[in-house]
């Protein structure tokens, strides 16, 4: 049975759509199943945002074919793992957990890189091109982290 792997944001269309392509481009897919939602669901059904894709396509990551989904309670049970993107998403879901099991999943992202800061991913929604950019690469060196720590069991 494969280790899975929730990535979360607030809408599922800019931050966490760029982590769930991002980590599964470092994952054996056999192994490891990563997936994204967000806390929102006002943008239920949509691919990522543009930008998002570019930026993903631009490290020759396919994000195109994602959708946005909501976070559910069943997410609880289907995923071993669950990365909030900033601090807002992080007590939202911990919000929604049923028990001490469930909210011992979930874990700050950026918390891989910087341990005990709760620095959030920035949300490029209402910025330029460059700000998806940035969230690219504070996102890929913390899945490095994330990636490594999976495969050797040390997460």
């Amino acid at each position: 049975m494969p280790t899975k792997i929730l990535m979360v944001c607030l809408g599922n269309i800019c931050r966490s759509p760029l982590a769930e392509g991002i980590l599964k481009s470092k994952l054996p897919t056999d192994t490891f199943e990563v997936d994204s939602a967000g806390t929102g669901g006002w943008h239920a059904g949509e691919h990522p945002d543009k930008r998002s894709i570019l930026t993903a396509k631009n490290h020759r990551i396919d994000i195109s074919n994602q959708r946005a989904r909501q976070f559910k309670l069943a997410d609880f049970q289907n995923f071993d793992y669950i990365f909030a993107m900033d601090n807002s998403n992080y007590k939202d879901i911990i919000r929604l957990a049923p028990d001490e099991a469930s909210k011992s999943k979930v874990r700050l992202i950026l918390n891989e890189l910087y341990p005990g800061e709760n620095i959030p991913v920035p949300d490029p929604y209402y910025g330029e091109q460059n700000g998806f950019e940035q969230v690219f690469n504070l996102l890929d060196e913390a899945c490095d982290i994330i990636a490594n720590k999976l495969k050797t069991h040390h997460i």
